[in-house]
């Protein structure tokens, strides 16, 4: 596969996924690659300005936003998140991970604004399913792992202040909440919805004009369908251009809510290896603040627990952190994640490289997929 267009072909070609678009930058070199469909037997090609559902590609531009606050003076890492979280006051935690959620002790520790931000407040989702905890989370947003299947933001924090943790806060690494925890405390802190907070401060001074929490009429023309894989290798549409991205949902999720686009997230990656500026010079972040989102924050007994989720490797403040060289592409210092929409987004300092991939299929599970391999693998030799 000799070029970025090859490796998707190759996968797009095999079914896998009506099309792919993605995009390897070294410095001003950017080389993009767009193939095949927005909908499986459409006519629509993909094009390099196609909209895709991004997933947890969310959190570090919620983790960012957190951040800005910080910058502001408006928080502070060791602030107990109480004070803008009633609902977090007084939060307990299951007597052992496999206790039902009515077995429970006090915390041992309040959760900070660190805790948020490090995936370590107490809340998510851990390795094995079938943890109570990890089952009645599901319940808690109405069933649903789509965003628009969320209750309002204040109606899942309610919920969310009578559910146990698993762990103490700062004890263990859990997966998804503390995102979405984040996303409120934004609207908390500010007065003001996560999306025009999240607008004005991060995505309007990067030029981030298709990034939003639902798509206007205007642009569904270049918003791709989302399928999921079904039991017989096929593929079944779970979300079209004009179903639940189509209004601004009634809790923006800062775990996986938002629509962007490649090039897009490239301004936010850019900003990200830049310590925090826009190529004109303008502050988006402070140089500490992209620093601490770039520094893993766990610890080697977390990284084992979380192998599932972590592939041996880190966590920053919204993404994770490569800090073994285990795969080809692997790169201490690289920074990113991957969504359950099918997308995945990397930098790496040491290189000055984004690798961007956004496809419309959903992950079969945490483990990535062998197209993000691939391209992973590409974009580490490109």
């Amino acid at each position: 596969m000799a070029t970025l267009e090859d490796v998707l072909t190759e996968h797009v070609g095999k079914g896998w996924a009506p099309g792919a678009v993605a995009l390897v930058a070294r410095g001003e070199e950017v080389e993009a690659a767009a193939v095949g469909t927005r909908a499986l037997g459409g006519s629509e090609a993909m094009t390099r300005d196609t909209l895709f559902r991004i997933a947890s590609l969310t959190k570090p531009l919620t983790a960012a936003a957190v951040m800005v606050l910080v910058d502001d003076g408006r928080l502070s890492l060791d602030d107990p998140v109480a004070t803008w979280l009633p609902e977090l006051a007084h939060p307990r935690v299951v007597r052992t991970p496999r206790s039902e959620l009515d077995d429970t002790v006090p915390a041992a520790r309040p959760i900070t604004v660190f805790h948020l931000l490090a995936s370590q407040a107490g809340y998510g989702l851990a390795p094995d399913f079938s943890l109570p905890h990890v089952r009645g989370l599901f319940g808690l947003q109405g069933g649903s792992w789509e965003p628009a299947g969320f209750p309002s933001a204040d109606t899942w924090m309610a919920r969310l202040g009578d559910y146990p943790l698993l762990h103490h806060p700062g004890d263990a690494w859990l997966y998804n909440t503390c995102s979405d925890v984040q996303g409120v405390l934004v609207a908390r802190v500010t007065g003001r919805p996560l999306p025009e907070f999240l607008a004005e401060r991060l995505l309007a001074p990067l030029g981030m004009a298709d990034t939003g929490f639902s798509v206007p009429p205007g642009r569904r023309d270049r918003f791709a369908t989302y399928y999921q894989p079904t039991p017989d290798g096929g593929l079944t549409a779970a979300d079209g251009p004009d179903g639940m991205w189509s209004e601004e949902p009634a809790f923006a999720s800062g775990a996986g809510g938002l629509v962007s686009t490649v090039d897009d997230y490239l301004a936010f990656a850019r900003m990200l290896l830049a310590d925090g500026e826009t190529p004109d010079g303008r502050r988006v972040l402070s140089a500490s603040s992209v620093r601490l989102m770039r520094t893993d924050h766990t610890s080697a007994d977390r990284r084992a627990a979380s192998e599932l989720f972590l592939q041996g490797q880190g966590w920053g403040f919204g993404g994770s952190v490569d800090i073994a060289e285990r795969d080809p592409w692997n790169s201490p210092g690289r920074y990113g994640w991957v969504g359950g929409t099918g997308t995945t987004a990397h930098l790496d300092p040491a290189t000055g490289t984004v690798a961007l991939l956004m496809t419309q299929r959903a992950m079969g599970g945490p483990v990535p997929e062998e197209i993000m391999r691939d391209f992973w693998r590409y974009a580490a030799r490109a």
